[in-house]
């Protein structure tokens, strides 16, 4: 049975967004470095949305997250931030995170992987994590990419 394909539409370009009153908790110094870290991956109008939907329930792991993952790992001196985002799509597909796979698709281009190395990331999940994870990362990478383009086209 032949699948019609999905289309994807280009979010329109956001005004540059004022970034959202901070929190007390996202005052730090840590918080400070991993936010400029995750800024400069997935972009400021992605990581402002983020703070801005922060509430008293979820700012802590807004919090973890940033002051962890960006700012003590991402700053690592042993990995370049182009093999950290070669490994995360290599990660976040192998463990069905689309939502998470989106996000680092597009920080891979902007930390400088190349549409190629993507591919052959994914073809690699194929062999060892399976063709169903395999087509799912293509399907997400192909919507991002997809986006990126219309993004430059507008």
């Amino acid at each position: 049975m032949a699948r019609t394909p999905k289309t994807t539409t280009a979010k329109p370009k956001a005004a540059a967004a004022k970034p959202a009153k901070l929190r007390p908790e996202f005052k730090t110094a840590r918080f400070q470095k991993g936010l400029a870290v995750r800024r400069a991956v997935l972009g400021s109008a992605y990581v402002d949305g983020s703070l801005a939907r922060a509430n008293d329930f979820n700012a802590v792991m807004q919090q973890i997250a940033t002051e962890f993952a960006w700012g003590e790992i991402w700053t690592r001196p042993g990995l370049p931030r182009k093999k950290r985002s070669m490994l995360n799509i290599a990660m976040l597909c192998a463990l069905n995170r689309p939502h998470e796979l989106r996000l680092h698709v597009r920080g891979a281009i902007n930390n400088g992987v190349t549409r190629d190395e993507i591919k052959e990331i994914l073809l690699q999940i194929g062999g060892y994590c399976g063709v169903p994870a395999c087509i799912d990362g293509f399907r997400v990478a192909n919507e991002v990419l997809a986006e990126i383009d219309a993004e430059k086209k507008g």
